[in-house]
């Protein structure tokens, strides 16, 4: 370490390696526990979630439940924030999972997977001039609004600008938020018109109106990013089935352990509806 007036300053380059054998060091001693753990068939720990707004709020809560039923002792910590951010988290190891959203490259993990395919919606106030056209909206008709979205709509790369200026056509983006709530505060205080995930409209938003865009934008996934030097728990195992119910475990095994192929497709969020009940108790069998 480089020392200053009696404190940390930085870490010398023979630190840096130092610390880079220690956390290996740190996690293969977690992985040990671990796997005594599944071996035991413990079902107490912790599962670390890393993963964003619309996910947590909109998504996971009655996978989360469901899990509960299946194993109380487990504490479980949902990190929302932003793709970027979510990633990042995964990256660094601060997360057990993370799951993302994406219109594009899947994001880079150890393992990627998709959960489910989703497309985006607009959400005008009842009456709201969109609302009294006889045909389909246009990106047109979009481009003379103020539009509400979320925060990766602000750099110039988002798929949501690159849709709009393919079509030589530029999206007044007024205001952005992280989270789906605050999107549909500002859609009713009269801000803009929102575009969303379909996923964030809720049964209880009766004075606003769904609109769909299906086509105009393009269809995005939401992944499962796993690292492959963590041991996965059971309950963990548990959740993945929940969120991906096509996947066979042993393949996932396989895929974490000798990099085996594991290939499987999406469902549309319309036909996911089984990630918005709650899941019988018993569900995970593993």
């Amino acid at each position: 370490m480089t020392l200053s007036a009696r404190s940390v300053e930085a870490i010398t380059p023979a630190g840096e390696k130092v610390l880079k054998h220690a956390r290996i060091i740190v996690a293969e001693a977690a992985n040990i526990r671990a796997v005594a753990a599944n071996l035991r068939r413990d079902v107490d720990g912790e599962l670390l979630i890393a993963t964003t707004h619309t996910q947590a709020r909109y998504v996971l809560p009655r996978p989360l439940a469901a899990l509960k039923q299946r194993f109380p002792q487990v504490a479980l910590h949902v990190a929302p924030g932003g793709d970027a951010e979510t990633v990042a988290r995964h990256e660094r190891g601060e997360a057990d999972i993370a799951i993302v959203s994406s219109s594009g490259t899947p994001p880079q993990a150890d393992l990627t997977l998709p959960i489910y395919r989703w497309d985006r919606v607009v959400l005008v106030p009842r009456g709201h001039p969109l609302t009294e056209l006889d045909r389909e909206l246009s990106l047109a008709d979009l481009a003379t609004y103020p539009l509400i979205s979320y925060e990766s709509s602000r750099a110039a790369d988002s798929s949501l600008r690159r849709t709009f200026h393919d079509s030589g056509l530029t999206a007044d983006i007024r205001v952005t938020a992280r989270d789906a709530d605050l999107i549909k505060t500002y859609v009713r205080t009269g801000l803009g018109v929102g575009i969303l995930a379909e996923m964030a409209v809720d049964v209880s938003d009766t004075d606003l109106v769904t609109l769909s865009v299906r086509g105009l934008f393009p269809t995005c996934t939401t992944w499962l990013l796993i690292r492959k030097d963590r041991v996965l728990r059971d309950y963990t195992e548990a959740l993945i089935r929940t969120l991906i119910p096509s996947i066979d475990l042993r393949d996932l095994r396989r895929a974490l352990a000798d990099d085996a192929p594991l290939h499987l497709d999406a469902h549309t969020w319309r036909e996911r509806e089984d990630l918005s009940k709650p899941a019988p108790v018993g569900e995970f069998q593993i």
